[in-house]
């Protein structure tokens, strides 16, 4: 059976689960926050963070097919769509992430509380299924701590809670470049169960040449009232990515002669990437008066095939570990919390104590990417590894609101993150890698809330923050070589944050932050050749700014959405790098000046949306904006900013049957070349991911009771 039938087969056997249950008198458990920086019946209002919730609405007019699709409003986050599916989609948040040229990493990501980062920092935004999503949280500043190693920032997105009557929906879309999207939706209540199943199926054949991708996922959420104050979820996923096509970056000629074309090394090599993944969790709640008890675990696997554009040349080196990525992970890990709500000086008060643990082992293999003289298929192995990398981590949070107009969130998290790696591919000319390294850190935080007036709320906090390497940055050596960077060292951050939080009566709300970041050992490509980046620790740097956020009601059926983010990223002690030099570099000679930006950070970013909605009718008009960009480390490169216009249009009708919606969406209606995304400290300088011309979705949406 395909993946594909898979994945539209599997609701209907979880479904059929109820069938086999004893009919039971549920009792539904209060919807409950132990997570760490959320806090008991404490709306985000309340609260010294950055925390924006998006509402994933069943009236969106996109393909709802990725993430991107509904956080282009939260300031402070850069979520760039690469049009190369074999690369993902470029996350950042307040600058952290931003040197990833591929997956995300130095952003903390959460699927129904089960993490989608792995313990060394590297996570996926692919398997996100955004059809059975109810919301997703974006929390920026200091207490992005609290959820450990690389939590530069958190994205986490909860599935929504079945209940008895929810609709069934059914959504199609197709589009500009053979794009189509398929996807299903079952949510609802049968005896004991609460379910929520969403399946879907992507396919493009890309704007650009060679892009063409292919992506099933599905999600589900089980949820089991077992007794007064138990409550049981049992989570699922699949995601299925075979042979995306990589069409590689341009340079600006490139880019001005035809942006839609691919790099010829990318046909030339048939550079792709298949990805599948299977993953399953359980969460076990319990609330008993003033105690909550929450247990979690999760296991998965994640296969991994990449073929790259190394010429054979370069593998000719014994060290050299090929063109072909082949990596087979499997991954789990458990997470304990208790938390208990009272009173201290009869003043409400929260604790918080818990602990994880989260495993990854990884079988890494490298083959070159030729035979003979046929390029882009898999060759001799050059690369045999066992990776193994692990955390433990312990956390304390406290909330005490010390007084009506005050209070305070304290919070403190222990990690431990060990990596392993065992060689086994040793000859005579390419010597034993195998090593390790270990690394620890506390990060406290600390938060403080003035309640100015009923809709006012003033605020501060502070916090440290610290990121490991990856396993992919600690593959290789600066000076080329053989084993592990064992001398790279943890990156550490202060975070300090300011900020304004005013709503009205009539819906109206506005946010206002003011924050800083200052890292040490912050890490930095010291060499990318060969189609191989290593890396080394700078000195330190600085991330600043200032975000704004505004939400206004217009009458009963229009608002006006409007977001902006002022962003200052740079490094603050100069530096030598290789960047630019030939490889293997024993001696960094290109100088990196003080004050010169971080790469991959635009200074301002700018959203609006206007939607009005009379009637059956939706209309929607939207604007998006983003500063020029820095693409190395040099600093002596940019992509130019860009200003883009895009437009929605929708009606519904009810039915007998249930209701029916239409709904079309026209991106970049002025039709702008514009460069969407750059790929980081190209050791080829084909720094530019053009993003596409004026685009259409037209799609038709069912949703029926049953």
């Amino acid at each position: 059976m395909t993946a594909y039938k898979r994945f539209f087969v599997l609701p209907a056997l979880l479904l059929a689960l109820p069938g086999t249950l004893q009919a039971a008198s549920p009792q539904t458990l209060d919807r409950v926050q132990v997570e760490a920086a959320r806090v008991h019946a404490v709306e985000a209002f309340d609260l010294p963070a950055s925390l924006t919730t998006v509402t994933a609405l069943e009236d969106a007019n996109g393909r709802g097919a990725l993430v991107s699709e509904v956080l282009a409003g939260v300031p402070g986050l850069l979520l760039r769509e690469r049009q190369n599916f074999a690369q993902d989609t470029q996350l950042s948040i307040r600058g952290f992430g931003a040197r990833s040229t591929f997956g995300v990493r130095g952003v903390r990501l959460l699927v129904d509380g089960v993490p989608a980062t792995m313990p060394d920092g590297q996570g996926q935004l692919a398997h996100f299924n955004l059809l059975g999503a109810e919301r997703i949280e974006v929390l920026r500043g200091p207490f992005s701590a609290l959820h450990g190693n690389s939590s530069g920032g958190v994205l986490q997105l909860w599935s929504g809670d079945g209940q008895a009557g929810d609709p069934w929906r059914l959504r199609s879309s197709v589009g500009s470049h053979a794009s189509s999207s398929t996807g299903v939706q079952l949510k609802g209540q049968a005896a004991a169960m609460r379910y929520n199943v969403a399946a879907n199926h992507f396919r493009t054949a890309g704007w650009r040449e060679h892009s063409a991708a292919r992506r099933e996922s599905l999600n589900a959420r089980l949820g089991f009232d077992l007794a007064a104050g138990q409550r049981l979820d049992l989570l699922f996923n699949v995601f299925d990515a075979p042979q995306a096509q990589d069409p590689l970056g341009l340079d600006r000629e490139q880019v001005r002669r035809n942006p839609r074309q691919a790099t010829a090394v990318a046909r030339q090599y048939n550079t792709r990437k298949s990805v599948a993944q299977q993953q399953a969790g359980a969460v076990y709640t319990l609330q008993r008066e003033q105690q909550t008890w929450r247990l979690m675990g999760y296991a998965g696997q994640r296969a991994v095939e990449q073929f790259l554009a190394i010429p054979p040349g370069p593998q000719n080196s014994p060290l050299h570990s090929g063109g072909v990525i082949d990596l087979d992970s499997g991954y789990g890990g458990v997470d304990a919390r208790w938390a208990w709500h009272g009173t201290l000086a009869g003043q409400p008060l929260e604790l918080v104590f818990g602990a994880n643990a989260d495993r990854q082992r990884q079988h890494r293999s490298g083959y070159e990417n030729f035979v003979g003289s046929t390029l882009g298929i898999k060759g001799r192995l050059r690369r045999d590894q066992r990776d193994r990398v692990e955390n433990i981590d312990r956390f304390a949070q406290a909330w005490w609101q010390f007084s009506p107009r005050a209070s305070v969130l304290l919070g403190a998290r222990h990690s431990q993150v060990r990596f392993r790696s065992e060689d086994r591919y040793v000859t005579a000319a390419n010597p034993d890698d195998s090593g390790r390294r270990d690394y620890a850190a506390t990060t406290p935080v600390a938060g403080l809330v003035f309640h100015a007036n009923d809709n006012l709320r003033l605020y501060a906090s502070a916090g440290r923050g610290f990121e490991t390497p990856t396993f992919n940055e600690l593959g290789y050596r600066a000076d080329g070589g053989a084993g592990l960077a064992l001398d790279l060292a943890a990156a550490t951050s202060r975070n300090y944050e300011f900020g304004g939080k005013w709503r009205s009566q009539s819906g109206a709300r506005l946010e206002l932050a003011l924050f800083r970041a200052d890292s040490d050992n912050e890490l930095a490509v010291v060499v990318n050749a060969g189609g191989r980046s290593s890396y080394r620790n700078i000195g330190a740097t600085r991330r600043q700014g200032v975000e704004l956020e505004w939400r206004q009601p217009i009458g009963a059926a229009q608002e006006l959405q409007l977001a902006w983010t002022w962003l200052q990223a740079t490094v603050r002690e100069g530096y030598l790098t290789c960047t630019g030099l030939p490889a293997p570099c024993l001696r960094p000679g290109n100088p990196v000046a003080a004050g010169t930006r971080l790469p991959g950070v635009p200074q301002q970013q700018g959203f609006a949306r206007w939607q009005w909605q009379p009637g059956p009718w939706q209309w929607a008009a939207e604007a998006v904006a983003a500063s020029a960009v820095g693409v190395n480390d040099l600093g002596d490169a940019r992509a130019p900013g860009y200003a883009l216009l895009n437009l929605e249009l929708a009606r519904h009708w009810n039915t007998a049957r249930g209701q029916l919606r239409a709904f079309a969406r026209l991106d970049n209606v002025l039709d702008r070349r514009y460069i969407g995304s750059v790929i980081v400290n190209d050791g080829n300088r084909r720094y530019c991911e053009p993003g596409p011309d004026r685009s259409v979705t037209l799609g038709l949406q069912w949703q029926w009771a049953r």
